[in-house]
C-alpha cells in the first residue's frame, strides 16, 4: 500500500483544477495583456481567479498580486515594504518562520536593515512579551506566519495585528499552510502570502495580498503587470488552476477540516501509544492536517526512509530544508535539544486522505520504530547517556 502523508510539502493537484486549466494550454492560449479576443479571453480567466482568491480572503481583487510561488510572495512582502519605507527601517520576524522569510531577513540584514527576531514558547506560540518589546516606532514590517509549516501551531493573528497597529508598523503573515484549511482574513494583516500547490492547485503559482495603500516596491520590473507590482506575463493556466483550487477549498472548508481533524487526532492518539513519544506543537491550536511527533532513541531521517520502504511518504520537517543534516530551527526555537529534534516525524494529511490509509500508517509505525531502536546507538539500553545528551531528567 502507498500512502502520501507529506501534504505540507505539496499536494496532489485536484483533477477538477487540472480540467479547468487544460483549455488555457490549448485553444485559449492568449497573452492577457493583448488587446485581441485571445488576450481578452485570457485576461477574463485571470480576473475570475483573482476575484475568487480575493473573496476567500475578504479582500478586493486589486489587492491580489499573482507571483510564481509563496517564496516569491514572501520576498516581495519583505523586500518590497522595506524598499518603499522612507521613515522606518527595521524588520521584526519570529524565529520559526519559513526559510523564505528567514533567509530574506538575513539578506536584508547584510544590506543594512536592522532585524529583530522574536522567540516562541514550547508549543511554538509567539512570545508576546518579546514581540511587544521588539516592535517600535522604527519598525517598518512585522512578519509572523499564520501556521507553522513544520509543527502546525496556529498563531493568533488578531492579537499580533493589534501590537503592530499600536506601533504603526505593517504586518505580514505567511498563510501558505493555513489558507484553504482554516479561515484566513485580510482584516488581520496588511500583507498575506498564499500558495497554490499546498491546496491541491498546480505548482509555480502564488499570490500576495497587499492592502490598498500599502507602499510596495516591485522585485521584478518591466511591464505594468499585476498593477505594477510584479512584471512578467501571467501564468494563465496556473492561475486558473489556483483559482479553482481556492474555490473548492472554500466550498468544502468546514467539511474537509472536520475530516482531517478526526483522522489527525486518530493518528496522534495511536502514535502516542508508542513508548517514549511526544507531540510537537500546540495540542489544540494546530492545523487540522498536521501531526508532528517525536520519538526517543530514533533518528528522523532513518525513520522517514524506513517508512518510505513500507510505502508511507512522510517528512522530518520542512521539505525546503529536508536535505540538510542540521536539526530543525523550529524545534530548536521551541526548546528541544539537538538530539531530540533529530527524532521528529511530520505526518500531514489532505482532504483526499482516507481512514484506511491512516489505519495502515498506525499499524506500521510502531514496528518501524521498534526495529530502528534495536539498532540505534541511543537505544533504551543506553538510556542514561541519552538523557544526559537530551537534558531530560526522567
Amino acid at each position: 500500500m502507498r500512502v502520501y502523508l507529506d501534504n505540507a510539502a505539496t499536494t496532489m493537484t485536484d483533477p477538477r483544477a487540472v480540467k479547468k486549466m487544460l483549455p488555457y494550454y490549448l485553444g485559449k492560449y492568449g497573452n492577457p495583456s493583448s488587446l485581441h479576443a485571445f488576450g481578452r479571453e485570457a485576461e477574463e480567466a485571470v480576473d475570475e481567479a483573482r476575484e475568487t482568491i480575493a473573496k476567500a480572503l475578504s479582500a478586493g481583487p486589486r489587492e491580489i498580486v499573482f507571483t510564481g510561488s509563496g517564496s516569491e510572495a514572501d520576498n516581495l512582502a519583505l523586500r518590497g515594504v522595506l524598499a518603499a519605507s522612507t521613515k522606518r527601517s527595521e524588520l521584526v520576524v519570529s524565529e520559526i518562520e519559513h526559510p523564505a522569510v528567514l533567509r530574506t531577513a538575513e539578506a536584508l540584514e547584510r544590506a543594512g536593515v536592522k532585524v529583530k527576531r522574536v522567540g516562541v514558547d514550547g508549543d511554538g506560540m509567539i512570545d508576546f512579551g518579546e514581540l511587544e518589546k521588539a516592535v517600535s516606532k522604527r519598525t517598518a514590517l512585522v512578519s509572523v506566519m499564520h501556521a507553522n509549516n513544520e509543527v502546525g501551531t496556529v498563531q493568533p493573528l488578531q492579537e499580533i495585528a493589534g501590537i503592530c497597529r499600536d506601533a504603526g508598523a505593517l504586518f505580514h503573515t505567511d498563510a501558505v499552510q493555513s489558507f484553504g484549511k482554516i479561515p484566513v482574513s485580510a482584516k488581520h494583516a496588511d500583507l498575506i502570502t498564499v500558495s497554490s500547490h499546498k491546496i491541491h492547485g498546480p505548482k509555480g503559482v502564488g499570490a500576495l495580498f497587499v492592502r490598498e495603500g500599502v507602499p510596495l516596491s516591485p522585485l521584478i520590473t518591466g511591464g505594468l503587470h499585476e498593477f505594477g507590482k510584479r512584471a512578467g506575463t501571467e501564468n494563465v493556466p496556473g492561475i486558473v488552476g489556483f483559482g479553482e483550487a481556492v474555490f473548492l477549498s472554500q466550498k468544502y472548508l468546514k467539511g474537509n477540516a472536520r475530516k482531517m481533524t478526526r483522522l489527525r487526532d486518530k493518528l496522534i492518539r495511536r502514535a502516542l501509544e508508542i513508548p517514549d513519544s511526544w507531540l510537537n506543537g500546540h495540542a489544540k491550536k494546530r492545523l487540522p492536517n498536521n501531526a508532528h511527533l517525536g520519538f526517543d532513541f530514533v533518528e528522523g531521517e532513518a525513520l522517514v526512509l524506513r517508512l518510505d520502504a513500507r510505502g508511507v511518504a512522510a517528512s522530518t520537517g520542512s521539505a525546503c530544508s529536508s536535505q540538510s543534516l542540521e536539526p530543525s530551527h523550529v524545534l530548536l526555537a521551541m526548546g528541544l535539544s539537538h538530539v531530540k529534534a533529530h527524532g521528529s516525524l511530520r505526518l500531514t494529511l489532505s482532504k483526499f486522505t482516507t481512514e484506511k490509509e491512516v489505519d495502515y500508517v498506525v499499524s506500521v509505525l510502531p514496528k518501524t520504530i521498534a526495529a530502528l531502536r534495536k539498532i540505534s546507538s541511543l537505544n533504551a539500553e543506553n538510556a542514561s547517556a541519552y538523557r544526559t545528551l537530551t537534558g531530560v531528567s526522567k
